[in-house]
């Protein structure tokens, strides 16, 4: 027996020793999962956790904001060891508790019943509520779609319900809207008297701590012919007829007239309008009659007649007519009537032809045109001169102009057509060509097209005077002003994208507007654009994501067509960060795209220095343990 107890006491010591190898490794293990646990939570933001080991388990405490941001740290613990070590015993804060969900009823009452639709309380007596609305209507047709929930009553709400009780015994067709803080009832009356009937039976009702909106509304009359007459004499301005097709017309014509002196304006609404354009076009003739001074103006229907008071002068009158005949909207028909005064033949207003063009570009046509035809002939040519949304015609027909006025109006718009800016004025027998050019031979051309038209008898005055014109010098911007007007617009509006998409949203899409713009009179210059992630998530879907992104920015650019600027794209993951990625600030911060010029670009390493930077290079063995990083979850912004 003796002889076998050395090998018993070599068998116990390697049980002891192998207890206590497995013990310091388990305590090493508990040791490096705990840090690990510990980093991997801190880093993605879950500062509330505490790590403890035990053994091979990792146990998580610590109280959450709620139970999505408990899970997600769970998870997380579970990318850096088995997840089937971790011990979630983590408490989430309390919530508030859920308020009560505003509860409101729609009554809807027609000829075919009443449907109650809404969310009532389950304590409310519901029954009597419909058995009530059924007595009140004189319907036994209820159809009751409303929901309920266990919550207790607010505290007008029975207050609320009687009153709507009250309402549908009262109308017929109606709309009613209940809730404990409000009440709308909406409605159809027979008559103007009815509705007055209506609201004041309902204000005698209304809750003392509800508010109530009353929307009645009554048919409107149907109003033939459609009539609207104002008036400007001695006694100042008045309305002797005026109706409006909508409230909206209403509330424009009553402005109208308040802002040409009529005093507490009236005016009906009603049906019979000729056109959806009423209101406008009552109110273009109100300007119209205040610029005469003196006079009426009358709409039947799609018939608008302008009496001049005695005494006008003609050419204020031509001039307003004209534009009004412009400015009216269509099918709506002007006449103009001016009374005749007994005047001296040589005092009789001469006709004119004035075309007008302004510094700015905008060109009017005024005065008189021979014809229908003749005066769509002379505002095609000047639309094709001058620009067709520049033109502004306020010609008036005149059969009794002499022959050839048309033509003659013709050339005073070619005349024009060389001047940068002027006039044209004409009359049966003269001509007057002024304003500034900045073409020195203008004056000869427009003689010569002149004497052409007219013919070489004809006379007419040139007074155009020659203005050199200054172009202002246009300054290249280096190649470094671009970059840096480009980064400096980065630096204010941050181009951004959408959680873990590429695509460009609408705030990146207005920030490369103004990109494009400060880069318009770049010339010659190649740019880089970097895309910069944080480190959160995977190296490799970092560099991925942030080429993508590089390109889209590039993509975005192009579109806008930068002409100056050969771009590139080019995407650097998280490898350039600029800041601490342990905090949101800092990365956030390194989540950005950056320009730069090309030539600015680190020379490419020799070959030797790439050969000892890779000696240099820690080797990795086949030991070494990767931690995977899931991607972070709610995704990168640039």
């Amino acid at each position: 027996m003796t002889k076998f107890l050395p090998v018993f006491a070599a068998i116990l010591a390697g049980a002891v020793l192998s207890l206590a190898g497995a013990a310091i490794g388990a305590r090493v293990i508990e040791s490096t999962s705990t840090r690990a646990v510990t980093n991997q939570l801190k880093l993605r933001g879950y500062e509330f956790v505490s790590v403890e080991g035990d053994g091979l388990q990792i146990v998580l405490t610590g109280t959450a904001p709620d139970e999505q941001t408990q899970l997600a740290a769970q998870r997380a613990a579970g990318h850096v060891v088995d997840p089937a070590r971790v011990i979630n015993v983590m408490s989430v804060v309390q919530q508030d508790e859920i308020p009560a969900p505003k509860f409101s009823i729609e009554i809807l009452r027609n000829d075919s019943g009443i449907s109650l639709i809404g969310l009532v309380p389950s304590a409310w007596e519901r029954d009597t509520f419909v058995r009530n609305l059924q007595r009140a209507a004189g319907s036994s047709s209820v159809a009751d779609l409303m929901e309920q929930a266990d919550y207790p009553a607010p505290e007008t709400w029975g207050d609320a319900m009687d009153f709507g009780v009250t309402a549908i015994a009262l109308l017929p067709r109606s709309k009613i809207s209940l809730a404990a803080d409000e009440i709308t009832v909406t409605a159809l009356a027979d008559s103007a008297a009815q509705k007055a009937r209506f609201e004041r039976d309902l204000e005698r009702d209304i809750p003392a701590d509800v508010p109530v909106t009353l929307a009645i509304t009554a048919p409107r009359p149907v109003i033939t012919p459609f009539t609207a007459r104002v008036v400007i004499d001695e006694d100042g301005p008045r309305f002797d007829a005026c109706v409006a097709e909508t409230e909206t017309g209403h509330a424009r014509l009553l402005a109208a007239a308040k802002a040409i002196g009529i005093e507490n304006p009236t005016c009906t609404i009603g049906l019979g309008s000729p056109s959806a354009q009423w209101a406008a076009a009552v109110e273009t003739g109100m300007r119209a009659l205040q610029e005469l001074g003196q006079g009426a103006i009358s709409f039947t229907d799609g018939e608008v007649n302008l009496v001049a008071a005695e005494g006008t002068s003609e050419a204020v009158f031509d001039e307003v007519v004209a534009e009004l005949e412009a400015d009216l909207p269509p099918n709506f028909t002007l006449r103009g009537t001016l009374p005749e005064t007994e005047v001296a033949a040589d005092e009789e207003a001469i006709p004119e032809f004035i075309a007008i063009r302004s510094p700015e570009g905008q060109t009017q046509l005024r005065g008189h045109i021979a014809d229908e035809r003749s005066k769509l002939a002379t505002e095609a040519l000047a639309r094709a001169s001058f620009g067709a949304h520049t033109v502004y015609s306020a010609m008036r027909v005149d059969p009794e102009l002499p022959n050839g006025w048309a033509a003659r109006a013709v050339a005073a718009i070619e005349a024009l057509a060389y001047l940068n800016h002027g006039a044209a004025t004409m009359t049966e027998d003269s001509m007057l060509i002024r304003g500034e050019t900045y073409d020195p031979d203008s004056k000869a051309s427009i003689a010569s097209m002149l004497s052409d038209k007219l013919g070489a008898t004809a006379e007419y005055t040139i007074d155009v005077t020659y203005v050199e014109r200054i172009i202002p010098e246009v300054i290249i911007p280096t190649a470094e002003e671009c970059v840096a007007s480009a980064n400096a617009i980065l630096a204010e509006s941050k181009i951004t994208f959408d959680p873990g998409s590429t695509d460009l949203n609408s705030a990146a899409n207005a920030t490369l507007d103004e990109i494009a713009d400060a880069l318009k009179d770049c010339e010659d210059i190649e740019m880089e654009i970097g895309a910069h992630s944080d480190s959160q998530g995977r190296e490799s879907t970092n560099l991925s994501l942030s080429n993508q992104r590089a390109n889209s920015v590039l993509d975005g650019l192009l579109m806008r067509r930068v002409a100056g600027v050969d771009f590139t794209a080019r995407g650097y993951g998280e490898s350039q960060p600029i800041a601490s990625n342990e905090t949101e600030e800092g990365r956030e911060a390194n989540r950005r795209i950056e320009f730069k010029l090309v030539e600015d670009e680190e020379e490419i390493v020799a070959p030797e220095d790439a050969e000892a930077a890779t000696d240099d290079a820690e080797p990795v063995t086949e030991d070494t343990e990767e931690v995977v990083e899931e991607p972070a979850e709610d995704g990168e912004t640039q």
